[in-house]
């Protein structure tokens, strides 16, 4: 599987997980929310590493990409690993002055656009913080998992 240190290009073209996930990256980078959004499904599907029910559809994934980007210090990406229709994007952050790693698991639809989207964190001494952090921003914004 190809990897990269790189930074993703702003310019990828239409068509593959590679292209989508390099946009996506390149997206989350600029801090620019609007632009990750345009990249998800109207349906998508998001696993969180800190709940066991997913949630689903693209207004909340976008609420939620929001909050994790105020929450995490520091991000960055560091790798990635690409497949036909799958793009993992490996990032390090801190959370309350801890170091975690984790991986955004992209899976893209037939359209090119992400319709699951799982993150993984470790170690779990930084996801506890970041789970208790999460859940209390997820609950003043009104966002619920599948099991409302």
């Amino acid at each position: 599987m190809p990897t990269s240190n790189a930074p993703a290009e702003t310019s990828a073209r239409e068509g593959g997980a590679g292209a989508a996930g390099a946009r996506f990256r390149a997206a989350v980078e600029r801090m620019d929310i609007g632009a990750a959004s345009e990249l998800l499904a109207q349906d998508i599907v998001f696993h969180s590493p800190a709940t066991f029910h997913p949630f689903v559809g693209r207004e909340t994934v976008t609420r939620l990409l929001t909050i994790v980007s105020e929450t995490f210090e520091d991000f960055r990406y560091t790798d990635e690993l690409e497949a036909t229709d799958t793009h993992a994007l490996i990032f390090r952050a801190a959370i309350g002055g801890r170091e975690i790693e984790g991986i955004d698991l992209l899976r893209f639809d037939e359209d090119g656009l992400i319709a699951d989207f799982t993150v993984m964190l470790r170690p779990i001494s930084g996801l506890v913080p970041f789970a208790q952090a999460m859940g209390e921003k997820v609950t003043q914004a009104g966002l619920q998992t599948t099991r409302a």
